[in-house]
């Protein structure tokens, strides 16, 4: 427990024999449960993870037979937590990039009552991103942009950034089964939050690099990415204030 809430984190692992094992080692003991979702992983991940389950009792594995992709594998785990009513839920990678020992920092504003949901953010200070490949970081600059466009959270930057932390009482407000399956979980996931009411709060940390290769094409990401933005801000103006709108003179049509 931390704070008396009851306390999940989920991390994705597609491959991770390298890192998947002392990313679970590192996780605070005021976690009440780890569930690692392992997407179809090729190499030693699912064996290092068995073998950790014998010292672990926290640790539960869910095994993607064929990959689904992060944002679903993220979504299983979201899922299996809500099943078990964890009070908040975070979710890092497997890949070693994002610090454990912080969560506290992303839990203290859900804990308070100050924000619903927290994310990371690389980029509030230069020594925190200085150390991104050039074409990540211009990417990211990029969808940022249009990431705020289509949330409506003009405040957040770095939305890729998948060291993140949730409310239940936010999350079972969102149709989990209609977030991206793939990377742009993560931004998708900013629109919906926006529709609900959610309160969004980023979470300064330095970016982690060693050696790990990204997973992502990027420039095909770009793009895909850039499309599912401006379809999502389209939906979000129709929800937030067209279907509003609507609502409101066919009400004031029926007073007369």
């Amino acid at each position: 427990m931390y704070k008396n809430k009851k306390i999940a984190v989920v991390i994705r692992a597609f491959n991770e024999e390298k890192f998947i094992s002392s990313v679970v080692n590192s996780i605070p003991d005021f976690v009440d449960r780890i569930y690692v979702v392992n997407d179809a992983s090729t190499d030693r991940t699912f064996e290092i993870l068995s073998s950790q389950c014998q010292r672990e009792n926290r640790l539960s594995i869910i095994t993607n037979k064929i990959r689904m992709g992060a944002g679903a594998a993220g979504i299983t785990g979201l899922k299996q937590a809500l099943q078990e009513d964890a009070d908040i839920i975070a979710m890092i990678d497997g890949d070693g990039q994002m610090t454990p020992s912080i969560l506290y920092r992303f839990l203290d504003p859900l804990v308070s009552g100050k924000g619903d949901y927290t994310k990371g953010n690389r980029f509030s200070q230069r020594e925190h991103w200085k150390e991104m490949p050039v074409w990540r970081a211009f990417g990211n600059i990029l969808l940022t942009k249009l990431t705020r466009l289509a949330s409506g959270y003009w405040h957040i930057s770095d939305p890729q950034n998948g060291y993140i932390a949730v409310c239940k009482e936010t999350l079972i407000k969102i149709d989990l089964d209609k977030i991206n399956k793939g990377y742009a979980f993560e931004n998708d996931m900013l629109v919906k939050l926006n529709v609900v009411g959610a309160k969004v709060l980023d979470i300064p940390h330095p970016a982690v690099y060693r050696g790990q290769h990204s997973k992502i094409i990027y420039p095909s990401f770009m793009l895909k990415t850039s499309w599912l933005l401006l379809k999502d801000f389209a939906w979000r103006i129709n929800i937030q204030y067209l279907q509003k709108r609507k609502a409101k003179l066919k009400k004031q049509v029926n007073r007369h």
